[in-house]
């Protein structure tokens, strides 16, 4: 019997408010891989992403996503979570009142007790009541230091007057501590300059050089991500489709050529 693949997407139809965005997208990772995907504007990457994710706004009209052998269609978003999958947003939300801290660990906790109940027929055992203070600080901090941000970062409201760069190392100090069994990251380059890329690339490679078992699907216009992430797939996605798929070198090859070689020609 074939092994299922980690995570499949198999020739998925995706409408937002009634237009169709993706068009019969296929798209399979094993454990471990790294995969990026990238296209021009409009294309669906993000759809792609937040249709992963859960996002109610995203119809899906056709196909299938499964995550190790199990359609995740019918799941919501926080279960999707739950369940191992992780998404990195490419502009994410201000929280005001509520500190990275205190975030965090409610979301750890939330994945301690879904597992812990998962495990035991859906019911939560009553011993388990979530990571320890002392355990959660100890965490944070070795996650912190991997992303290089200062102890008072836990304080602050969660992308409350954060800079671009600051808001993405929050996303990437999230999947420090959910440790997920797959990663989606929607533009994690926008708005940061080198400096801050080279970092949050950096928290990434650690991340999964800890866990190797970890998918990640890198979603990008640029090339300039994939010299500090680097990918063992990359995909083109176009109109809603894959058009081109290869190994690093695809990437190059867009960075100097652009998009326009790997569109179809206008019917005249």
């Amino acid at each position: 019997m074939e092994t299922p693949k980690w995570f499949e997407v198999r020739d998925l139809h995706v409408n937002i408010a009634g237009k169709p965005i993706l068009k019969g997208l296929n798209l399979s990772i094993n454990a471990g891989e790294i995969h990026a995907i990238m296209g021009p504007n409009g294309s669906g990457k993000s759809t792609l992403a937040y249709t992963i994710s859960g996002h109610p706004a995203y119809e899906v009209t056709g196909g299938d996503i499964l995550f190790k052998g199990e359609s995740i269609l019918g799941l919501q978003a926080d279960a999707r979570s739950r369940a191992g999958i992780f998404l990195a947003f490419q502009y994410p939300v201000a929280i005001p009142g509520v500190t990275v801290a205190n975030f965090l660990r409610t979301a750890v906790n939330a994945r301690i007790k879904a597992d812990a109940a998962a495990k035991n027929g859906g019911v939560l055992p009553p011993q388990v009541k979530g990571v320890t203070l002392p355990e959660f600080r100890k965490t944070l901090r070795d996650a912190m230091k991997i992303l290089r941000v200062d102890d008072s970062f836990a304080g602050r409201y969660l992308n409350d007057g954060f800079s671009g760069g600051e808001k993405k190392r929050a996303e990437i100090l999230q999947m420090a501590m959910l440790k997920p069994q797959l990663a989606v990251l929607d533009e994690t380059d926008s708005g940061l300059d080198i400096d801050a890329l080279r970092i949050v690339s950096e928290g990434v490679n650690v991340l999964h050089e800890r866990d190797q078992s970890m998918a990640v699907l890198v979603i990008t216009h640029y090339q300039r991500l994939l010299n500090y992430i680097k990918p063992q797939f990359v995909h083109v996605l176009i109109n809603g489709q894959m058009v081109e798929e290869g190994g690093p070198e695809l990437a190059l090859q867009l960075e100097e050529r652009g998009y326009d070689w790997l569109r179809e020609p206008e019917v005249a």
